[in-house]
Formats: structure tokens, C-alpha cells, sequence
């Protein structure tokens, strides 16, 4: 029995060891807590220590008391009163067997005294088993009205449970009901919000309509609320645009437009207004009386000044919406921008009745100056500078009226009008080539802006004068190009020289002897030069005129320098010199070009002449010498490549029809695929090549006819033997080459001496001649040799060889070298004319 683990549970002894056992101490239960409110749940004891009553219908009734915290403190209380009821039934059962030994008078009631005792023995010993078995019951009832309670506790919190979750649900439902209320409200106010605002560019209509169309609307414009109105305009004009699917908005973007344009126009009429008194007042304070230049002044612009800033603010509200729609195609014209042009015609009219007048009359005063009245260039730097004044001082006065440079120039053209009229005619009637170009270099020098030159850009609130200039200067660059070309076809092209200007070499001696007395030493600027030339040639743009100094720019005698010169020679250099930079470069390029060529072919006509006078070794160097000039001169002009003119040439097309008809097959469609390859078609011909390839090709194949000829007079013995298939004596002919040369060599010598005095030149010349003899002699051996092997005759391979043998080309070279002694110099560069000439006579 005391093996059951149960029985330590319940018995107080046990349950002591087993706390012992473990150490745990337990926390003191809330029955013997020193809280005499709080009632316990045990039975109710008497004064005498009887069960007064035990509750076992049911749990207490719910107090304030704290529960106990264990069942220990449950056990102890039932312990005490199961102790309580054992001590009452042990005084008891004594007290009934003192009763009875009292009563034992028989052997039966011996036995019944023991059976009693007997009884109360086992009695006895069963009573720690009856005490447990109640302690057990009363624990078994305890616990299952435990469970009971609490499984109406857990179905309460059930209930509670579900009604908390329905409330839970019921509070989201609404929560959530209250956002769709509140998102229901945004949306609702902002939709009115939008109404709003859309409804306010319709709404504008009316107020706007009323007070457009009102009396004396004109008297609004200089109000602050006249330009927030059109601001507003303007915003209902983009808001139509921008939302054209909105109902009506077609028709709201139209009205809106018609108000902008009323609103506008009332800006042009205040404006033209205003403008119209101003206009009138200073026209009769003029008109009363005579002023003098500070009080004009100060009518026709101090007056205009006064109320400029209160117009210029009115008009810019034009200005504003005379912009170009992004995406407009080209060349289109903004809406208003045709108000804007009134403004600015109403302002040149206005100011061009009172400014233009008086520049005419200032015109006509220094037209009739005597410092002025006849010379062209003094005429219009004076007359330029007045109008410069007058424009610069209406550009400030724009300025003042206006934002932006839009018509501002038109009108500064129509006030220039007075000096174009007068000097257009100057130029037109002016024939002195050089007083057109002393006037296009004034206008290009003091008021235009070189496009070659970096120099700063025209400020904003600058004159930009080159503008209104500008048709002057192509006046007199048109009428500078018309005497040009004058001069070529009349100086150049058309020119006939007298005998006296082709008689060569005499006039080579002449122009020597004048030049002697006058020779001044000039040194090569290269370093190591030593040759001086007898009559040095500028290398730059050279200029001559008949009133030159004799020592010129370069400090030489320029009147030497020019005076062998062919007069078309120099006519042509002149001619350039004058109208360099002075005209635009391609016109420059194609005038330089004319020039060129027909100075290229005036020179080949007069040396054509001096061949009849002279000889042709006379024409063959004056050409050398005249195209070496012009070669060297216009490096100078930079002038660039001119495409070549191209032409159809129709001749063949005519006379294939001719041929077409007189064979009777002119409808014949074969005939015309017969001859599409042969005439029908039009030649491309060209008529003009570039002047520097025209000029390098005459001058090459000049100076290959010169060599030539010089060195075919040398070789002709056995030029002879190369070209004849006829043998002949080649020794013979090798004397006689050499007895040529030595011949031949000192005239070469002096013919070139006669025309040129640059020693380079003349050396490279003679070293030309002499690689072409050399050349001939070459040919001349190759056959020799060949004729002497075909014969079955032995060749010396080098030297002079035998007597009856002629010299090998290298031995007759070294002849040829010491014979026409070649100056050796350290470099042939050192001259622009002997850098154009290679040994060989090429360019």
C-alpha cells in the first residue's frame, strides 16, 4: 500500500520528503496569507470544533480574493478538516466503550463488548484508508467541479473569443468602409477642384468680351490689368490647344482668338496714337520757326525720348506673341506678327518724314562743298560719316522704342536712301580705275568688317554700320569689275605694239645702260648667298604707275624693274595689284584669271613678232623672261583654281542632218543609230583651261624649244648621222659636234645675258642646253656602236680610244662640262625664277 506512488502525493509526510528531496521551496499559498478578508475554500468550523457546513453544491461565489496558487495549499485545507472529523469519532467511540464496559454484566455482553471492540480495532486500522478515500473524494469533486468551471470558463472564452473576432470583422468592415468614404471624398474633391479649374478658361469669355468691347476701351491698354488679361488670354489660348477633344473647345479657341487679336489691335492704335502726337508736336515746333542744330536735336530726339518706355511696354506685349509656333515650316510668319510690322512701318514712316528730309538737305549741301563737289573719295567720307552719325544716333533711339534689331535695319536703309542717290551716280560716272578703288578701300578699311580677320562680334546694343553700306560697296566694286574688264580688252587683249616696243634685243640694251646708273646691290636674304642681281624684281603684289618714285617700296630703282617689262606684262600686274582684296575672291580669281590668259597670249604674239623681226632664239627668251615675271608675280595674288568653262559644241548635230537629208534618209530611224556615235550627239568642249596650268604648259614648252633648238645646232652633224640610214664618218661628225659647241656656247652665253639678269636662271638654262647636246651625242653613240659590231669591229669601252674613233658619251660628257662650265653654286633654290626651271627645262 505505501508503495503507491498516490500515497505520497496525498499523505502531508510523504509529501514534506519528497519537498525535502528536490529542495524546492514553494511559494507560500494565499490560505496562510495573512488576509483574514479573504475567506478560504474549506469548511466552516464551529467553537466546538463540529462541521458547521461544507460546501458541496457548487464553487463559492466569485470575490475579490486572490485564487491560491498551488493545490498544496487545497490538500492542507482538506487535511484539517479530515483531522477534525477522525478526532470526532475517536472521542466518540471512547466515550461509547466507557459506556459499555460500564454495562458488561454477562458473557454476551463480554462478546458483544469485543465484537465491538474487535470492530473498533479494525475500525480503527482502516481509518488513515477511510481518511484518504475521503480526501480522494473530496479531491475527485473538487477537480470535476475544476473541469466543470473550466470548461465553461473556455466556452465563455470561446464565446468571447468569436464575438471578439466578429467585432474584430465589423471594425475592419467599417475601417475599410470609412476609406472608400474617404478616397470617395478625395476624388470627389478633386474632380470639383478640376471642374473648377477647367470651367475658369471658359469663364473667362464673357468678363473678357465686356470689357474689350466696352467705351473707351482704348484708354485701358496702359493699365496693369490690361496686360494680366492678356496673360489670361493667352492661357486659355493653350488651354484650347491643348485640349481639343473638350466640347466646344473649337469654338472657345476661336472667340479666345478674336479677343487677342481686339486686344492687340487696341495696342496698335494707342500706340500709332502716341506715336502721331509726338510726331505732330515736333513737326510744328519745326515748322514755326528756324532752329539751329542743338534744338533740332533735342525735337527729334529728347521729345521722342519722353514717352518711348511707356509705349516700348505696350508694344512688347506684340512682340510676345510674334514668336513662330514650334514645328512651323519654313518660312512661315507668326500670327501677330503682322501688328508688330505696323508698329515698326508706323515708327519708320513717322520718323523717316522728319530725319530723311534733313539728310537730303545735308546731301545736297556737301554735293555743293567745293572741298567735296568734284573728288569722289572726299565726297563720300564726308557724306558716310554724317549718315553714320544719324543711323547711330536712330539706333539708340530704337532701342528706346523697341526690343530687338526686327525691321530695325529697313528703316536705317530708307534713311541711307538720300546718300545712296547721291553717290550711286558719283560712282557709275566715275572712269579712273584708281579713285574706285581708293573708295573701295576707305568703305572696307573704316566701316566693314574683314571676314579674314578674327575680331569681336557687333555687341547687341551696337551698329552694326557694314549692313547699310554694304549696296555702296557693291556699287563700286561692280563699277571697279566694269573698268577692269574694260582694261583687259582694251589694254591687253586688244593691244598693238609699236616697233619701237618690239625691237629686241636693241631695247634689252637700252633698258641695260638706264638701269646701270641707277643699279643698287642686293644680297639674297638666304643664308650663304652671294649673287647679286642687276635689276632685282619685286616678289610682291607690285603696283606701277606712270607718277611711282624711282626708289620704290622694296628699295630698288622700280622704274628699272619695270621698264623691260612687255607694256601688257605690266598693265596685267598693275591691274591686279589694284583690284586685290579689294572685290570678293571668287569674283578676284576669275578676273585674275582673264588676266592671265590674255596676257599669256598677248606675250606669245609678240614674240611671235620679234621671230619675223628678230629671231626665234629673241622670241623664245623674251617669252622665257616675260612668263618668269608673271609666273613669280602672281604667287603673290593667291589666286585659287577656277573650274574651266564647259560648252556643247553643236556643229556635228548640223551638219549630220545636213548629210541626213542629202542622202534622202532623214526619217530613216537607222541612219539616226548610225550616226549617233559619229556627230549626232554634241561635243563637250572647254574652252578656258586654269590660267597657272595655261602659264606652266607655254612656259615648259617654251624653254623645251629654246634647249632644243641650242642644242640641235650643236648636234647636227650627227643628228644627222642618227636620223639617215646612210653611213657616214662619225669620227667626223664628233669633231664637227665639238667644233659647234665651242661655237655656239659663248652666243648662247650672251644671248641670255642680252635678257635675263639672274644668274640662276641663265645657269640652269645653259646646264638645260647642255644635258640635251649631251643627250643627242648619246643617241648619236648608241647607233655608232651598233653599226661597228653589225660590221664585226671592236669598241674601246672607255677614253678617247683611237683616232679613227669616236669619243664615249662619258668622255665627251666631261668635255661638255669643261666647255660650257656650268656656275656651281650651293643651292638653286635661292630665286623664285630658277626654282621654276629644273636642268632639264621642266617646270
Amino acid at each position: 500500500m505505501y508503495d503507491d506512488a498516490s500515497y505520497y502525493t496525498f499523505v502531508p509526510s510523504a509529501q514534506e520528503e519528497n519537498l525535502l528531496k528536490t529542495k524546492h521551496k514553494r511559494k507560500q499559498s494565499l490560505l496562510k496569507q495573512p488576509d483574514e478578508d479573504i475567506p478560504a475554500d474549506i469548511a466552516l468550523l464551529d467553537g466546538n470544533g463540529q462541521v458547521s457546513e461544507i460546501r458541496l453544491s457548487g464553487p463559492p461565489k466569485a470575490t475579490l480574493a486572490r485564487r491560491s496558487q498551488s493545490y498544496s495549499d487545497f490538500h492542507d485545507a482538506v487535511k484539517a478538516v479530515l483531522d477534525q472529523d477522525v478526532d470526532l469519532k475517536r472521542s466518540r467511540r471512547r466515550s461509547d466503550l466507557v459506556d459499555k464496559d460500564a454495562d458488561i454484566n454477562s458473557e454476551l455482553d463480554f462478546f458483544d463488548w469485543y465484537n465491538d471492540q474487535e470492530f473498533d480495532l479494525l475500525d480503527s486500522s482502516h481509518e488513515e484508508y477511510k481518511a484518504y478515500q475521503k480526501q480522494l473524494e473530496l479531491s475527485q469533486s473538487h477537480l470535476d467541479y475544476l473541469l466543470s468551471e473550466t470548461t465553461l470558463t473556455l466556452d465563455l472564452l470561446d464565446s468571447l473569443s468569436g464575438s471578439f473576432k466578429a467585432v474584430e470583422a465589423q471594425t475592419t468592415l467599417f475601417q475599410k468602409q470609412c476609406e472608400e468614404l474617404l478616397k470617395d471624398q478625395k476624388r470627389m474633391t478633386s474632380l470639383a477642384d478640376d471642374l473648377g479649374d477647367n470651367l475658369k478658361f471658359y469663364n473667362y469669355l464673357e468678363p473678357i468680351t465686356r470689357r474689350l468691347n466696352a467705351p473707351g476701351a482704348s484708354s485701358f491698354v496702359r493699365s496693369k490689368e490690361f496686360s494680366d488679361m492678356l496673360s489670361r488670354l493667352d492661357d486659355c489660348l493653350n488651354y484650347m490647344a491643348a485640349h481639343p477633344s473638350h466640347k466646344e473647345s473649337s469654338t472657345y479657341r476661336s472667340r479666345y482668338r478674336l479677343l487677342m487679336t481686339r486686344g492687340l489691335t487696341l495696342i496698335r492704335v494707342h500706340f500709332v496714337d502716341g506715336l502721331r502726337d509726338i510726331a505732330s508736336d515736333v513737326s510744328k515746333r519745326i515748322a514755326d520757326k528756324q532752329l539751329n542744330d542743338n534744338t533740332m536735336s533735342a525735337l527729334l530726339y529728347a521729345k521722342f525720348r519722353v514717352g518711348a518706355s511707356e509705349l516700348k511696354e505696350v508694344a512688347f506685349e506684340i512682340k510676345k506673341r510674334s514668336v513662330i509656333s514650334a514645328g512651323a515650316e519654313p518660312g512661315t510668319e507668326a500670327e501677330y506678327q503682322s501688328l508688330m510690322n505696323e508698329l515698326y512701318t508706323s515708327y519708320s514712316v513717322t520718323r523717316g518724314r522728319l530725319v530723311i528730309p534733313l539728310t537730303r538737305k545735308k546731301m545736297n549741301d556737301i554735293s555743293l562743298a567745293p572741298s567735296t563737289s568734284k573728288e569722289l573719295v572726299s565726297f563720300a567720307r564726308s557724306s558716310i560719316g554724317y549718315v553714320r552719325g544719324v543711323c547711330s544716333d536712330e539706333y539708340e533711339l530704337w532701342c528706346e522704342w523697341f526690343e530687338g534689331e526686327d525691321g530695325l535695319y529697313d528703316f536705317l536703309e530708307s534713311v541711307c536712301e538720300p546718300l545712296y542717290d547721291y553717290l550711286r551716280p558719283r560712282i557709275i560716272h566715275e572712269n579712273q580705275l584708281q579713285k574706285l578703288c581708293e573708295l573701295c578701300t576707305l568703305l572696307q578699311t573704316r566701316y566693314m568688317h574683314d571676314e579674314y580677320e578674327e575680331v569681336e562680334p557687333v555687341g547687341s546694343n551696337e551698329l552694326n554700320f557694314s549692313i547699310l553700306i554694304q549696296p555702296a560697296l557693291e556699287d563700286a566694286q561692280t563699277r571697279l569689275v566694269f573698268l577692269a574688264q574694260g582694261i583687259i580688252r582694251e589694254d591687253i587683249e586688244k593691244y598693238k605694239p609699236r616697233s619701237d616696243v618690239l625691237d629686241y634685243p636693241a631695247r634689252n640694251k637700252m633698258v641695260s645702260l638706264s638701269g646701270t646708273k641707277s643699279r643698287v646691290q642686293v644680297t639674297s636674304m638666304r643664308k650663304g648667298s652671294a649673287i647679286e642681281s642687276t635689276t632685282p624684281i619685286p616678289k610682291t603684289p607690285t603696283i606701277v604707275e606712270e607718277g611711282d618714285s624711282p626708289t620704290g617700296r622694296w628699295g630698288v630703282d622700280t622704274q628699272a624693274a619695270f621698264e623691260g617689262w612687255y607694256p601688257t606684262l605690266r598693265k596685267a600686274i598693275w591691274l591686279l595689284s589694284r583690284i586685290y582684296r579689294l572685290v570678293n575672291s571668287t569674283v578676284f580669281d576669275d578676273l585674275a584669271h582673264q588676266i592671265v590668259h590674255h596676257t599669256t597670249v598677248s606675250l606669245h604674239q609678240a614674240a611671235a613678232m620679234i621671230n619675223s623681226q628678230a629671231t626665234n632664239v629673241d622670241g623664245q627668251l623674251f617669252l622665257i623672261k616675260h612668263l618668269l615675271i608673271l609666273k613669280q608675280q602672281i604667287i603673290a595674288f593667291d589666286i585659287e583654281y577656277v573650274t574651266p568653262d564647259v560648252s556643247f559644241d553643236f556643229s556635228g548635230v548640223a551638219n549630220t542632218f545636213w548629210e541626213l537629208r542629202e542622202r534622202g534618209g532623214l526619217f530613216d530611224p537607222r541612219n539616226f543609230w548610225r550616226f549617233m556615235g559619229s556627230g549626232l550627239l554634241p561635243k563637250v568642249v572647254k574652252n578656258m583651261l586654269d590660267a597657272k596650268v595655261e602659264l606652266d604648259g607655254r612656259l615648259r614648252t617654251v624653254i623645251n624649244e629654246f634647249t632644243g633648238s641650242f642644242a640641235s645646232r650643236m648636234t647636227k652633224p650627227v643628228d644627222e648621222i642618227t636620223s639617215s640610214k646612210r653611213g657616214a664618218d662619225a669620227v667626223q661628225a664628233g669633231q664637227k659636234v665639238q667644233r659647234f659647241a665651242e661655237k655656239e656656247v659663248p652666243l648662247l652665253r650672251q644671248k641670255l645675258d642680252e635678257y635675263l639678269d639672274d644668274v640662276r636662271t641663265k645657269e640652269t638654262l645653259v646646264a638645260a642646253v647642255q644635258d640635251q647636246v649631251i643627250q643627242n651625242y648619246e643617241g648619236f653613240y648608241d647607233r655608232y656602236t651598233a653599226e661597228r659590231r653589225s660590221n664585226g669591229r671592236a669598241v674601246s669601252k672607255k677614253g678617247k680610244g683611237r683616232d679613227d674613233e669616236a669619243w664615249d658619251p662619258d668622255t665627251f660628257s666631261e668635255w661638255a662640262t669643261g666647255l660650257f662650265n656650268v656656275g656651281k653654286f650651293g643651292s638653286l633654290d635661292g630665286d623664285e625664277s630658277s626654282r621654276n626651271i629644273s636642268r632639264n627645262g621642266s617646270i
